[in-house]
């Protein structure tokens, strides 16, 4: 038998497969129809779930609100698109945002814990506020233009190699990679520290008597989530071949949020389908209307008010009910006259 919190990751696991087989065959039916638009903006989908992600693991999980998480995204796009008008490696550039996110998300990390509650919350966001005045303000990274002309670059994946040129094969690479940090973060949360971390949302003052450092949870959990945002910005500048100060600032970390809540909160996997359906809905409803964004706000009030535990939140008890009977039948003990009657014969 296993626990309910295993119950329901595997319900999220489920869901991820679905979303999986559902991108595949979006990206057959794009090279079918040699559709390069739609490729490129499931792509984006794609990066920014990552980013989601990140924002999920910090509130739906340690309960941190986070309203700056843009800052690693950008810091992880800026870094990346660096290096690759110096030296067009890909693997090189993913490195060097790797580390750049880190360091910084360890000193962000590290003033953003010495607060709770509200105060997290506004910590961060001034953080990502500086963080985007310095980079709007820096001629070297392009001030308030961005850097521009991020060359094509090949994937080299030994065997093969994916040029960031190709919808289909840009897209394979970025499906890879976001569903390589939704399996790490997964993997993380259903481990005991993980449990360590869903502790602390439910009861942060009972943790230290379990013999767990609240802060050095918290810590780690900030430090994983800017790395996984600052790995998601990387992909962006060889998507859009540019990168703008706009990727630092409060909307993007805003429609992270708000593509958590429709998803879902707590469940890791709605951060990707939330960002895939805000995504659409913004690239859909914005070709009949220029007000698209009073269409999405007022669909997002709706999902709160009648679904506020969003997509994923609401699918997966159904999911985790099944498993659960599943299970139950697997683990049944067989009864004493069907032994009998077996041995008889």
């Amino acid at each position: 038998m296993h626990d309910r919190i295993t119950l329901t990751f595997r319900g999220s696991h489920i869901l991820t497969s679905v979303l999986v087989t559902a991108a595949l065959a979006f990206m057959l039916v794009g090279i079918v129809k040699n559709d390069t638009f739609y490729l490129r903006l499931g792509t984006e989908a794609l990066i920014f779930a990552g980013l989601a992600l990140s924002v999920d693991l910090l509130l739906g999980y340690t309960g941190l609100l986070s309203l700056g998480q843009a800052m690693y995204f950008g810091i992880g796009a800026y870094t990346s698109a660096v290096v690759l008008i110096h030296t067009s490696s890909f693997w090189l550039a993913m490195a060097a945002s790797l580390a750049a996110s880190l360091i910084t998300a360890a000193v962000g990390g590290v003033i953003a814990n010495q607060v709770r509650g509200v105060y997290f919350a506004l910590i961060t966001f001034a953080l990502a506020q500086v963080a985007a005045k310095v980079v709007y303000n820096s001629q070297a990274l392009g001030a308030s233009d961005g850097l521009i002309g991020i060359p094509v670059v090949d994937v080299n994946l030994g065997v093969a190699s994916i040029s960031t040129s190709s919808p289909a094969g840009f897209f394979m690479v970025a499906l890879t990679i976001i569903i390589g940090l939704y399996s790490v973060m997964a993997w993380l949360l259903n481990t005991p520290f993980g449990r360590v971390l869903i502790a602390l949302k439910a009861n942060e003052r009972r943790v230290p008597f379990l013999g767990y450092s609240v802060w050095r949870a918290r810590m780690v959990a900030y430090v994983l989530a800017g790395v996984v945002a600052g790995m998601s910005g990387a992909l962006y500048p060889m998507l859009r071949g540019f990168v703008s100060p706009e990727l630092l600032f409060f909307s993007t970390s805003g429609n992270a949020l708000i593509s958590v809540i429709l998803g879902g909160v707590g469940t890791l996997v709605g951060a990707l389908f939330g960002s895939i359906i805000l995504i659409i809905l913004k690239s859909v409803i914005s070709t009949y209307t220029t007000h698209h964004l009073i269409v999405i706000g007022s669909l997002f009030i709706v999902l709160v008010l009648f679904v506020p535990q969003g997509l994923a939140g609401y699918l997966r008890p159904y999911i985790v009910g099944w498993l659960e009977r599943r299970s139950s039948k697997q683990t049944q003990p067989v009864p004493a006259v069907a032994i009998l009657k077996r041995d008889s014969s």
